[in-house]
């Protein structure tokens, strides 16, 4: 391990403006970092203590008094009767966000990181997290940092060359796991990319890599969507994997919505009938065929096949990138089109995502919703992250002539035993801990006088226990009738959670629901421009077309829609295809057609193409 970086591989230059205002004191709650609020135990801590003065503007410290509330070592005090350790702002910063993955920090902590940090890599490993011996030793010329870096199907090449005959075993295993990631189609990595840039669909397989030369049996293997992020072709060499399992002696259970992977099932159980309080019961159980026979939901839309489209609408300009470098793109030229709906895919890991999230232009009249999952804590939910919350406490208020912040499980209102969280959690220590149900507010969440106020009939409460569809039903009509919260839950309905209640904790959603949520929000920023990174993602069949319906009304309204896609139902809908490849990594980087669906289906000349053309039945 580095000892420069702590194996972290970059370093962080602080900005010290962005930690406090020089021009006030302590107490008076100058310190800005995100924690440290007025009255709060920090700011006591830190303006309570002899080493500098808490009553004097910071800029008048003297060099000791700057340097001690900067930078001094940790050391033991009381504050206030109450023992606590002190340590200089900068390396409390730095232990408690900057040694910390960005992508799982707080939202407001991650906005401070942003703004106050820039981070580089480390001088001495140059990014390898190695320590020096770690770095010089070679094998051929080749350091390990060398070999993490290559392309998996490269190291793999590499590897089968190596002649060392007392090390046969370690390198046969060592290419047995290379090839599994070959197989399973994620060649195109290499072993140094951190696990916070993979997407949903890469990490799911990366999972799988395990299992593939297990020589286990009569195992028992659950997948959670396995084909997400995978192109058609993909989902074959999927398929063909599960199968691989199977056929050792093991259970494979899959949870699934593509009709491809479905297909190859042998014992088929779908649940419903709806989503939500509609659901979570077995509608149908039995063989593929035995599906289509049935009346379920999926079984009448397993065959759906979107038709391509006839006509096309008229770009009415173009969205240039030049020179595209960005990981594997090879200098890529391409006008995207605007005012319609343009699909951009391709295989996995062919340069899609590097191509319209590395490579556009800085245009504030672009809105860009990638893959980064959503994060959120045990108190957070729809309302909260959709800012739907605001509106449902404003009309709660007007219409009872109350504050606003009454009408919040976050503030005035909320109950003081579970602070508002509806639950209470119990730290066992090294067991997992217990989550039970607040017994004063019955979960509820609110002090009992708050549930006392109605709007139609309606609490608080209540509200929040509605599903998005009861709710934009409940807000569009009479004295609830709220206009800002119809649009933001219709936008909630338009990607299929429907069914989500309102006031759902986000640590409950699954992966493709907290996708959608975000897809929602970010649908109603102004912008001229909507970049969609797989918004299938997580999908049933019957909500497919719902999306597409939803992309049609933003391309109408004036919009231009830009989605990177596998989905061949969003391919045969969009006005204009590009397709990334050939293949992936250092095989693809490259645009290999520019055109309508329609002459993608007639040319067959891609990988896409011809599965295209397999989808729709030409």
């Amino acid at each position: 391990m580095c000892p420069r970086c702590e194996g972290m591989g970059k370093v962080s230059d602080l900005d010290l403006r962005e930690l406090y205002d020089e021009n006030l004191s302590i107490k008076d709650g100058a310190i800005t970092v995100p924690g440290y609020n007025k009255g709060g135990w920090n700011v006591r801590l830190y303006g309570g203590l002899e080493f500098f003065p808490g009553d004097k503007p910071i800029k008048d410290f003297t060099d000791k008094q700057l340097h001690d509330f900067l930078h001094m070592e940790p050391v033991k005090v009381k504050v206030e009767g109450i023992n606590m350790t002190f340590e200089g702002l900068i390396p409390r910063i730095q232990k408690s966000m900057l040694n910390k993955d960005r992508e799982a920090m707080q939202t407001h902590v991650r906005e401070f990181v942003d703004r106050a940090v820039t981070f580089k890599a480390c001088p001495e490993c140059e990014g390898t997290r190695l320590a020096a011996g770690a770095r010089n030793a070679k094998i051929e010329g080749v350091s390990i940092a060398d070999a993490c870096a290559m392309q998996i199907t490269d190291l793999a090449q590499w590897v089968r060359g190596l002649d060392y005959p007392s090390m046969k075993p370690l390198l046969d295993g060592l290419t047995a796991t290379l090839d599994s990631f070959v197989r399973i189609g994620l060649g195109y990595l290499s072993l140094d990319r951190p696990t916070s840039t993979l997407s949903g669909g890469e990490s799911q397989r990366a999972k799988m890599i395990r299992h593939l030369g297990s020589p286990l049996t009569d195992v028992t293997y659950v997948f959670d969507e396995p084909t997400i992020g995978l192109h058609p072709h993909d989902i074959r060499q999927m398929n063909e994997l599960l199968l691989e399992l199977r056929d050792k002696g093991n259970t494979v259970l899959v949870v699934e919505h593509k009709p491809e992977t479905i297909a190859i099932a042998d014992h088929v159980v779908d649940l419903g009938p709806g989503a939500g309080t509609d659901g979570g019961t077995i509608c149908f159980e039995g063989t593929v065929d035995e599906l289509r026979g049935s009346d379920t939901n999926t079984g009448r839309h397993l065959d759906d096949q979107i038709a391509l489209k006839e006509s096309f609408r008229k770009p009415t300009g173009q969205l240039e990138i030049r020179g595209a470098t960005s990981h594997n793109l090879d200098n890529v030229d391409v006008d995207i089109p605007l005012g319609v709906l343009t699909v951009i895919t391709g295989v996995a890991g062919s340069g899609k995502s590097s191509l319209v999230h590395g490579s556009l232009p800085d245009n504030q009249d672009i809105v860009s919703i990638d893959q980064s999952a959503i994060r959120g804590s045990r108190r957070s939910n729809p309302a909260t992250y959709t800012g739907l919350l605001d509106s449902i406490r404003k009309t709660f208020a007007k219409v009872n002539g109350e504050k606003p912040a009454l009408f919040s499980p976050n503030s005035e209102g909320a109950c003081p035993t579970c602070k508002g969280a509806g639950v209470i959690y119990t730290d066992l220590g090294m067991m997992e801990g217990v989550t039970s149900t607040c017994d004063d507010c019955e979960g509820k969440r609110f002090q009992p006088a708050v549930l006392e106020f109605e709007v139609d009939g309606k609490n608080i409460s209540e509200v929040f226990s509605m599903s998005v569809s009861d709710a934009l039903e409940y807000f569009a009509d009479g004295d609830a009738r709220t206009p800002a919260a119809v649009k933001i839950l219709e936008r909630l309905s338009d990607v299929g959670l429907g069914y989500v209640k309102v006031g759902q904790p986000l640590t409950t959603l699954s992966g493709g629901e907290r996708q959608r949520l975000k897809l929602a929000t970010r649908m109603g920023e102004k912008g001229g421009v909507y970049i969609l990174d797989e918004p299938t993602t997580g999908l049933h069949l019957a909500d497919v077309e719902r999306l597409l319906g939803m992309l049609d009304r933003l391309v109408d309204s004036g919009k231009s829609v830009i989605v990177v896609e596998h989905h061949q139902a969003v391919m045969a809908h969009a006005d204009w295809i590009i397709d990334l490849g050939p293949g992936a990594g250092h095989d693809g980087g490259r645009i290999v057609f520019e055109g309508t669906p329609a002459d993608l289906v007639a040319e067959k000349s891609t990988l896409t193409g011809q599965h295209l053309a397999e989808y729709v039945g030409a």
